[in-house]
């Protein structure tokens, strides 16, 4: 069992790594209450499939130029100051929201504002946040660590549906919020003792041929591309996140909205438990393949049931498909590209696996008010295995990703050889 078991050793050996670790855990407890607790005042106050799905249309145009602007930034200006000032700024975001609920009649116009608010602070953190990783640790000790930075948001994402759910039922979306803004608080604190981590020697400018020069590098690279196509896809048709707080009354059990928010988190966290065997398996582009055909017919299966066990199963194991995904996708990302371009890729990456869930809850929503739940929700994971099967068929080089023998690891791995050489 000892090759499935999770390599916790980076956190010994790297002191920025363990202060990420602990301010993801943190914030991204409180941030998963409001994740919940958003859609459910939009619900309780309009009653409306589209105005819950509205929201990933408004949070779309923010996050897109922000994401890419924020990859800009990520490769000229210090990574740490750029997560700090984001956390900081979502504080605030959070804190309105809070004093909007404590109104007699909270205004809907500010949910939609302080969501796409959210939307553009991601964007311009996200790539310095995918990009700070491949700065404070090795590069062979980088599988471990991308499992150890998706356990810090798993846990925070299962236990803070379920509290949440627990708590914006009984106690109010207000209290949610509060909860939070102290996540955010602690959060600072760790990131405020990271080290400074400013751009390499090769950084760039942040201006327009910058940002032009990233898209080109990444459509070149027709391994990657595989990457963000396959997840658009899978997000896209088969995110049904908006469709939950009314997937949960038509199961009669709204007791339970917590639970469809961290099911899939929970399968996604047993399989970071069990992802030793991932560093010794080399054809990671068929692992990205294979995982989003599983997420999409795991999705599928949980819209033909009507028993709510058999649904969070289902949604359990769609999140552990998904998990699998996202970790050999972050392999690739981090193992294959030059630092200098890591930034701007990373937004291209936000893009890949934000837009789509954005885009998704729209679709869903709006295939729901059309049609009715089940449809949405069974047609989106089959139309994922479709997109999926189609995209790795028309890139070879995505599909037959090997580690040990792709150019761009090869090259990368004698850089960082010839680095520690000098030092």
């Amino acid at each position: 069992m000892r090759k499935f078991a999770l390599d916790i050793s980076p956190l010994r050996k790297y002191r920025e790594l363990r202060l990420l670790f602990a301010s993801g855990m943190i914030t991204r407890l409180g941030s998963a209450m409001t994740m919940v607790a958003l859609p459910f005042q939009i619900k309780v106050l309009t009653n409306s499939y589209v105005a819950v799905g509205l929201m990933g249309i408004v949070q779309l145009v923010p996050l897109i130029i922000f994401g890419l602007y924020g990859g800009v930034l990520a490769d000229s200006v210090d990574r740490k100051k750029m997560i700090l000032l984001a956390e900081a700024s979502s504080l605030v975001m959070t804190l309105v929201l809070f004093l909007n609920a404590l109104l007699p009649n909270p205004h809907i116009v500010i949910l939609y504002i302080v969501g796409a608010a959210f939307a553009a602070l991601s964007g311009l953190s996200a790539p310095s946040l995918g990009a700070i990783l491949p700065r404070i640790v090795s590069h062979e000790d980088m599988a471990a660590s991308n499992a150890l930075m998706g356990l810090r948001w798993q846990f925070g994402a299962i236990l803070g549906p379920s509290i949440g759910g627990l708590i914006v039922s009984t106690a109010g979306v207000a209290t949610g919020y509060a909860l939070d803004v102290i996540s955010y608080v602690l959060s600072l604190i760790f990131i405020i003792l990271l080290r400074r981590v400013p751009p390499g020697e090769k950084s760039t400018p942040p201006n327009l041929k910058s940002l032009i020069d990233g898209l080109q590098y990444a459509i070149s690279r027709k391994d990657l591309l595989g990457t963000y196509l396959v997840d658009l896809s899978a997000m896209f048709f088969a995110m049904p996140t908006a469709l939950f707080p009314f997937w949960a009354d038509s199961l009669h059990a709204r007791w339970a909205l917590g639970l469809f928010y961290s099911a899939g988190t929970v399968g996604a966290m047993i399989t970071t438990l069990t992802s030793g065997w991932m560093k010794n398996y080399p054809h990671h582009g068929r692992a990205v393949m294979w995982a989003a055909i599983g997420w999409g017919a795991s999705i599928s299966l949980a819209g033909t049931f009507n028993s709510l066990f058999m649904v969070l199963f289902f949604l359990t194991l769609a999140g552990a498909s998904d998990e699998i995904s996202a970790l050999f996708r972050s392999l690739m990302w981090n193992q294959s590209i030059a630092d200098e371009y890591r930034g701007r890729l990373g937004g291209i990456e936000l893009l890949s696996y934000s837009v789509g869930p954005l885009g998704g809850q729209m679709r869903a929503g709006s295939i729901a008010a059309w049609t009715n739940l089940r449809t949405s929700v069974v047609s989106g994971g089959l139309l994922c295995i479709g997109f999926v099967v189609l995209a790795a068929s028309a890139l070879p080089k995505f599909r037959n990703y090997d580690v040990r023998t792709n150019q761009h690891v090869l090259s990368k791995e004698i850089s960082s050889k010839n680095s520690d050489e000098n030092k």
